[in-house]
């Protein structure tokens, strides 16, 4: 069966990209602004190739993901995040080698990565790719919310800065609360909207482990957090006071957690779009700490 570039291409679901793309922006922002990059411009070119690889293992996940929630069941001709394999758009050993594609393409720009910055990228790349590919499993037991903070959260930003860099910053990992809780919350949206047909499939996931209502709270919380750290890092001298550009992001997140907070009237219904809305409060929150953070890079 033959597909058009465009359909492989929606097969990543590119809608997701911002978190995995912004933390590595944003951790180039905040290096930028404590004159942390080295000269010259090896740092630009490795990030380039850094916002590439998360990219390429980003969807490489996306689709191994899709291709294992068809092949236990958890989507079918009931219920289904993505209609391709259900209604047979693609084949899965079609899904399965696309992804292997991906995964080797990204694994084969890492080993750029690391041949311009330095052997030990090498450990948080192993791990990184080891977490994505397993990501289902982890998920289906209640630790996929756990598994993409610590790929979005902690790895992707210790894995910039040791890219930019050549060796790691952890107080870097400051940016790992805020970015990596949004990252969380779009996982847990979609998590907690499936609910019901995950249970019918025999998986566990976090949110049904904490119970539709604490789940949708949780997720008004998550709209919370990444505002609450900004404003602490400011004030404790962590972030320039520009970083608090970002606040301009509150408008999208308070309408996200106005939604969750129908859950009592609406039910599952008020989660429903709320991966897409996180996402794209992704790019605006993460877009706006990286603008202040570049800006104050340059005074």
């Amino acid at each position: 069966m033959r597909h058009s570039i465009k359909e492989w291409v929606a097969v990543t679901r590119y809608w997701s990209f911002p978190v995995s793309v912004m933390p590595v922006v944003a951790t180039f922002a905040w290096l930028f602004s404590r004159d942390m990059l080295p000269s010259g411009p090896l740092p630009y070119i490795n990030l380039i190739l850094s916002i590439l690889g998360v990219v390429l293992l980003h969807s490489a996940g996306n689709v191994i993901s899709d291709w294992y929630d068809y092949r236990v069941g958890v989507d079918n001709e009931k219920a289904f995040a993505v209609p391709n394999l259900v209604f047979h758009k693609f084949e899965p050993k079609e899904y399965k080698a696309f992804s292997l594609i991906l995964f080797a393409a990204g694994i084969a720009v890492g080993l750029v990565i690391t041949l311009l910055s330095g052997p030990y990228l090498l450990i948080l790349g192993a791990v990184g790719v080891l977490l994505t590919y397993l990501y289902s499993f982890l998920k289906y037991r209640a630790l996929g919310d756990l598994d993409i903070f610590i790929i979005f959260g902690v790895l992707t930003v210790l894995g910039t800065t040791y890219a930019l860099t050549g060796h790691y910053q952890p107080q870097a990992l400051i940016l790992s609360i805020p970015i990596g809780i949004i990252t969380v919350s779009v996982l847990h949206a979609n998590n907690t909207y499936d609910t019901v047909s995950d249970r019918e499939a025999g998986i566990k996931t976090f949110g049904m482990l904490l119970g539709l209502k604490r789940s949708a709270n949780l997720y008004r919380c998550y709209m919370f957090i990444p505002f609450i750290c900004v404003a602490v890092y400011i004030a404790c001298g962590l972030m320039h006071p520009l970083a608090a550009l970002c606040f301009l992001a509150a408008i999208p997140a308070w309408k996200n957690q106005r939604q969750a907070a129908t859950y009592p009237q609406n039910g599952l219904e008020a989660m429903k779009g709320l991966d897409l809305a996180s996402a794209q409060m992704q790019l605006k929150f993460s877009g706006l700490l990286s603008l202040g953070l570049f800006i104050a890079g340059l005074l």
